[in-house]
């Protein structure tokens, strides 16, 4: 028992824990309560598995607006590159793609994952599949994990059970209940990189269309800007999601007081005063067609209803009969079409829970809990979170790697005392 590591949870954070406390020498047992671990990674990435993100530690670290100074240590001992370095070295080729994102040239989500277990089965790391219901203390010191399944005696306890977001995963907040069941302070839990419903109905009018090269902007209710980037974004059934939308969804923590509107340039590459001369240009050179089918030549099909309803220009007006004030209302729409969004969709949808074990109650240095000795931390379960392009599971390589070595060092010192 004195120097075995118990891990709970066979995720990203999980895995990197085991490898990191089995090369640090402590015996390892990995507890899953799924048939296969790594169900939330096959996911990742469209199932491509966006493995980091192939930038400096300064910029993963201005990527995540949820604690990033807490996780600065981590990321510096094991930060982007190195992650790159270690799937490589483990049989993964990896390749960056737009945005810095790292994928596997095979773009396969299953090949980091068997590169892990392959890993972890040379470092005899004992896999079992259970799931654990408790962190048995004696006096505020771990014990060791009783599960549905048989009870597990070890002096340290890596919890990387992951969030709530995807449950179909495994990932159902279990390790909320685990680490509040020892006096840890849960951060209430909401959805992060999330898609977001609007008001408006014309957004499932539109479901399916995607715009790229569009500049989108969320707006707090003090019409503050919280959120500005460029990039891909798509129109649902319930309102908007794609690539900006999630990283959209990072910034927009604060849903019980406020009311955000999203505001959408559909040609950022112009400023008012270009798009205002090819306005004109289109509407002098088709004088005599009607509106809607100049603007076909302007947006995207499905938004020409939209753009008719929101400039209140007729439909079959000719071009020439255009005047200066619906083309400025037509500028004004083109520049910053404004969507009013109510609320994320669920949290079972989100790619990342925001919220978990709150963080000042945890040592960033080693992961390890303040409040129960042989307790540490992983991942998603604590209150961290990032954008979307690999930065969530550099939160996981990272915080795995140090809470793991953590857990190993303490057993170490526990088997001294």
């Amino acid at each position: 028992m004195d120097n075995t590591v118990i891990v709970i949870g066979g995720g990203a954070a999980g895995m990197m824990a085991a490898r990191s406390a089995a090369l640090a020498g402590a015996q390892v047992t990995l507890l899953e309560r799924n048939e296969k671990v790594g169900r939330k990674l096959y996911i990742t990435g469209k199932g491509r598995c966006n493995v980091t993100n192939a930038c400096a530690v300064n910029e993963a670290l201005a990527n995540i607006p949820g604690n990033g100074r807490f996780v600065t240590g981590a990321m510096h001992r094991l930060p982007p590159s190195a992650v790159m370095e270690l799937f490589e070295q483990l049989g993964v080729p990896l390749k960056v793609e737009r945005g810095n994102r790292v994928f596997p040239v095979s773009d396969r989500a299953a090949d980091v994952i068997d590169a892990l277990l392959r890993e972890l089965r040379r470092l005899r790391v004992n896999i079992v599949r259970d799931r654990a219901v408790a962190i048995n203390t004696d006096n505020g010191v771990v014990t060791g994990v009783t599960g549905e399944q048989g009870s597990y005696a070890g002096p340290a306890v890596v919890l990387a059970t992951g969030g709530a977001s995807y449950p179909a995963t495994g990932s159902t907040g279990d390790g909320y209940d685990l680490a509040a069941q020892l006096g840890h302070t849960i951060v209430p839990v909401r959805p992060s990189l999330v898609p977001l419903e609007a008001e408006e109905s014309f957004c499932g009018a539109m479901q399916g269309l995607s715009l790229k090269n569009v500049s989108l902007k969320i707006k707090n209710s003090k019409k503050k800007t919280v959120f500005q980037e460029q990039g891909e974004m798509l129109f649902t059934h319930f309102g908007i999601s794609g690539p900006l939308v999630l990283s959209a969804s990072a910034c927009m923590r604060e849903w019980e007081q406020e009311r955000y509107t999203a505001v959408i340039d559909l040609k950022p590459a112009l400023d008012e005063q270009k798009l205002d001369a090819r306005l004109v240009r289109e509407l002098t050179e088709r004088s005599n067609q009607d509106f809607q089918n100049i603007l076909g030549a302007l947006v995207p099909r499905l938004l020409v209803p939209v753009v008719i309803e929101l400039t209140e220009i007729p439909p079959h007006t000719k071009g020439h009969e255009v005047s200066k004030g619906q083309r400025r209302s037509l500028l004004e729409v083109l520049k910053g079409l404004t969507i009013h969004v109510s609320t994320p969709r669920p949290l079972a949808e989100a790619i990342v829970t925001a919220g978990g074990v709150k963080v000042n109650e945890i040592d960033p240095k080693t992961m390890s809990s303040r409040k129960v000795r042989g307790l540490f931390f992983a991942g998603e379960v604590m209150d961290v979170d990032a954008y979307t392009g690999g930065f969530n599971l550099q939160i996981a390589w990272a915080t795995g790697a140090v809470a793991g070595a953590g857990a190993a060092d303490y057993c170490n010192d526990f088997k001294e005392e």
